[in-house]
């Protein structure tokens, strides 16, 4: 192991708990990261660089170990190590190895789906939103400090400690390609916080579901040497967005940027509006960009009507709702055959989910909810599944994995009830009720 540590040094935390080094982890710009024993079994010590370990540093960690933000998404400081040999550090539970860093999925060396990257997506927003509804900066979202699971679309959110109170000075403003303009052209009172996180958090999402930067153009391809003062225009000073209806300056080349071009015309009229504002008048304007609130709403309905082509499999987004216009798959160009779809309706405050019933589709525990305070897609807050029945193949049923009865109408008028565990057939008009006031109605397309 070659690091700043040894292994089989012992630290003390301020907990209490006694801290072996185990083995090198990673470094990064700060300092390095190490796995640990301590009573309560293994966890992660980011140690800081000396250069990094600061007085400021150090009173930004010890108060975030005071707040003890107890998120899953987080991996958040959880005890102060004090100084050994001219630094300090900080405990944190180990990221699972099923988490993948961002650069890898940009490189193209993970598989993954649309629905796992919209899940992602979504899963982000709510938990910066977590973040920020507790009046708390993270002032550095980028690709370097979240991982996801490519298979479920989970994220875990690390190197928290550049978070802070909004309105506190710190010296972390984020990384270039990933800051708000005006943090780049460090104008007058310009700082980090809520409103330039939110620029972050677009420039994020874009970059997962185009796998492209919004800014990276036919000016980038201009320039010869893409030093900082090259990258400070290109971010900063004349940022242009590559698909804004008013200027083509800044277009994507056909040949060099085929993947984003393909990827945009493949996302639904929300998502490119959402787009479209955050880097057109969001990029002058802070009050102007796209709260987590709208993301959130955006990516759910389209997360619900993500559709699997018939001729080759591929999944697609479809424009949510009820008649969406006619599209091509994006993978093989052959026209999209729309499933039926659950209209799922709460009770007041209303409001409307319709779930494209392609195979394997869920209803969610937060589909049941009208404002959820955070999205589940796991099989932990399954309420109900699209099967196939086991021997009449292309015959399809609602299965009930809910813990409640279900009631609804027969063909015939009378009323059915559909015990947790039983399957209901589908059909066009099928009315039940889920229990709670929640209505569920299936529409033919």
């Amino acid at each position: 192991m070659s690091g700043m540590l040894d292994g089989g040094t012992y630290l003390a935390a301020e907990n209490g708990d006694d801290v072996e080094i185990v083995d090198l982890l990673g470094a990064g710009g700060q300092g390095e990261v190490y796995r640990v024993r301590t009573p309560d079994g293994e966890r992660a010590l980011k140690w800081y660089y000396p250069t990094c370990a600061t007085p400021g540093q150090e009173a930004v960690v010890r108060e975030l170990v005071t707040r003890d933000f107890a998120d899953d998404r987080f991996l958040w400081p959880q005890a102060f190590v004090p100084e050994h040999r001219g630094s300090f550090g900080y405990l944190m539970g180990l990221r699972p190895d099923r988490y993948k860093g961002l650069p890898a999925l940009f490189r193209r060396q993970l598989r993954t789906t649309p629905r796992a990257l919209l899940t992602a997506c979504l899963y982000t927003v709510e938990a910066y939103q977590a973040l920020h509804s507790r009046g708390i900066a993270y002032r550095d979202i980028s690709w370097g400090n979240i991982f996801f699971d490519p298979y479920t679309g989970d994220v875990l959110v690390c190197d928290n400690d550049n978070a802070v109170v909004e309105g506190d000075v710190s010296g972390i403003s984020g990384t270039m390609e990933f800051m708000a303009p005006e943090l780049v052209r460090g104008g007058p009172g310009a700082c980090p916080g809520i409103q330039s996180d939110l620029h972050s958090l677009a420039v994020l999402l874009f970059m997962l579901l185009m796998n492209h930067h919004p800014l990276k153009g036919r000016r980038e391809l201009g320039i010869h040497c893409l030093d900082d003062a090259a990258e400070r225009r290109l971010y900063g000073r004349s940022p242009l967005f590559v698909f804004d209806p008013a200027d083509d300056s800044n277009a994507p080349d056909p040949v060099e940027h085929a993947t984003v071009l393909a990827t945009w015309d493949a996302a639904t009229d929300g998502l490119r509006e959402l787009f479209r504002r955050s880097f057109t008048t969001g990029l002058h304007d802070p009050a102007a960009r796209v709260r987590e609130s709208e993301w959130r709403d955006a990516l759910r309905s389209v997360l619900d009507a993500v559709v699997e082509c018939a001729s080759c499999g591929r999944q697609n987004m479809t424009e949510p709702g009820g008649c969406p216009p006619p599209r091509d798959c994006w993978g093989c160009g052959a026209l999209l055959v729309l499933p039926p779809r659950l209209t799922v309706t709460t009770p007041p405050p209303r409001s409307e989910h319709h779930i494209r019933l392609r195979r394997a589709a869920r209803v969610q525990a937060h589909h049941l909810l009208p404002e959820p305070a955070r999205h589940d897609c796991s099989d932990a807050a399954l309420v109900a599944e699209l099967v196939e029945h086991p021997d009449r193949p292309g015959r399809f049923g609602l299965a009930n994995r809910s813990r409640e009865t279900w009631t609804g109408a027969r063909s015939d008028g009378t009323v059915q009830k559909v015990e947790p565990g039983q399957t209901v057939p589908l059909r066009a008009g099928l009315d039940l009720d889920l229990g709670g006031g929640v209505r569920a109605v299936v529409r033919a397309q």
